[in-house]
């Protein structure tokens, strides 16, 4: 298996630290529009590991826009897999790449949206990753894998989901992704300031889009974004977090592959992080339509959004100014195996104290970048293979959990997962 990962920013370079120590591959092609980025990251599993698994990963310049030179980058080296660890406005242009270069792909973010034109908080448009699913059949005919939403959320919460189908419940009123988490990032003076964890540009495109929600009898639909909040108590110490609907790819997954009578997003955002999100929406700065702006250096067409991020902290730089645990999990309703009433949480916690420790990584793209590791490795073996456009829900999920939770001593990674039972 050799992988050619497209992106070196927190994420990617997250992968590339976890699956330095794995043996289940050859070869590891960190790609970025940053040379020296991808070089960086092979530079310090240099210095964690040596030479010797350093030598398992080389650097490449790729523009993630042109499939062209995507395809042309995993022939160069060729690659067997295409990881894609950039944000989802290039999945079209990566996904593409892929098949033309005839090799597997996995993305943790799918192709985006396109809200309703005229009633866009009740309607879908084009919901997230309709645009991968329509090419089902490209990738049928080549014989090749697309294994979409295969970070942690979208991931693992849709292997937590087939888990609980399969092995928890005879019937499932609802699938309710709940995300949380007690994270606090503060300045060099020790004050808590306002860093998003993760990627804003891809944050606003999740949380100002109209949240999409799952009905048996009603299909999908649409409401307001942070509607419906309600107080979801995390385990490990997190607590209580107010959490509201979001728009997510797990709602859009797992009613093609699981039967539940609902399902739902919600995400514990947080008092400030709503208001901040509004604000930039009222002030139109989360749109990603260029604008023309006067310069010293004379004018220019800037992406308001773009600007937001350039503004803020590179979420790969917070880890060590961060401290607390995120928590990313399914809470699953219906009836149990013994025809009883049941109510559990799965869910995976994540401390950035250790990750930092262990990987130089905070938590939430660590979080996010173990699972496609592990699925990977999965694929290597065997077991889980297909071909087409398939989710997380389509494989084996107590093979991806016992891989998970089984030390790092006999094979495994040594993350074990929790299941609360709530009634």
């Amino acid at each position: 298996m050799k992988i050619l990962l497209v992106g070196a920013g927190g994420v990617g370079d997250a992968f590339a630290k976890i699956i330095a120590r794995r043996s289940f591959y050859e070869h590891v092609i960190v790609s970025d529009y940053d040379l020296g980025r991808a070089e960086r990251t092979i530079e310090a599993i240099r210095a964690r590991h040596g030479a010797d698994v350093a030598g398992r990963f080389s650097a490449a310049q790729i523009d993630a826009s042109d499939p062209d030179r995507v395809a042309a980058v995993a022939r160069e080296h060729g690659a067997t897999h295409v990881m894609n660890a950039v944000e989802p406005k290039f999945v079209p242009t990566i996904f593409a790449g892929a098949l033309a270069a005839n090799a597997d792909y996995l993305d943790m973010a799918m192709s985006l949206s396109e809200p309703h034109p005229t009633d866009p908080h009740a309607q879908t448009g084009v919901k997230l990753g309709d645009d991968q699913f329509a090419q089902a059949g490209d990738w049928e005919t080549a014989g090749r894998l697309a294994l979409v939403g295969m970070g942690v959320e979208p991931g693992l919460s849709d292997v937590f989901a087939r888990y609980a189908s399969d092995h928890l419940f005879s019937e499932i009123d609802e699938l309710g992704t709940r995300d949380g988490a007690n994270l606090v990032v503060r300045d060099e003076a020790g004050n808590e300031i306002f860093a998003p964890s993760f990627s804003i540009w891809t944050t606003i495109e999740e949380c100002l889009n109209p949240p999409v929600i799952f009905e048996k009898d009603k299909g999908w639909f649409t409401t307001a974004p942070f509607s419906e909040p309600e107080m979801f108590d995390f385990p490990e110490g997190i607590g209580p977090v107010e959490c509201v609907n979001v728009e997510h790819e797990e709602v859009l997954l797992m009613p093609r592959w699981l039967d539940a009578k609902r399902v739902t997003f919600k995400y514990g955002l947080g008092e400030e992080f709503i208001g901040v999100l509004k604000t930039l929406h009222l002030l139109g700065l989360d749109s990603v339509d260029p604008v023309r702006v006067r310069s010293a250096a004379g004018p220019a067409m800037v992406a308001p959004r773009d600007v937001v991020a350039a503004c803020l902290p590179d979420p790969a730089t917070i880890g060590p100014r961060m401290t607390g645990k995120t928590c990313a999990g399914v809470w699953v309703t219906g009836t149990g195996l013994d025809g009883a009433a049941r109510e559990v949480y799965l869910y995976h916690v994540a401390d950035n104290e250790w990750t930092m420790a262990e990987y130089d990584a905070q938590c939430v793209v660590w979080q996010t970048a173990l699972n496609p590791v592990i699925a990977l490795e999965l694929l290597a073996a065997g077991a889980w293979g297909g071909i087409g456009v398939l989710g997380p829900e389509a494989f084996d999920a107590k093979a991806f959990l016992d891989l998970m939770a089984s030390p790092e001593s006999e094979g495994g990674y040594g993350q074990p997962w929790g299941l609360q039972d709530r009634l």
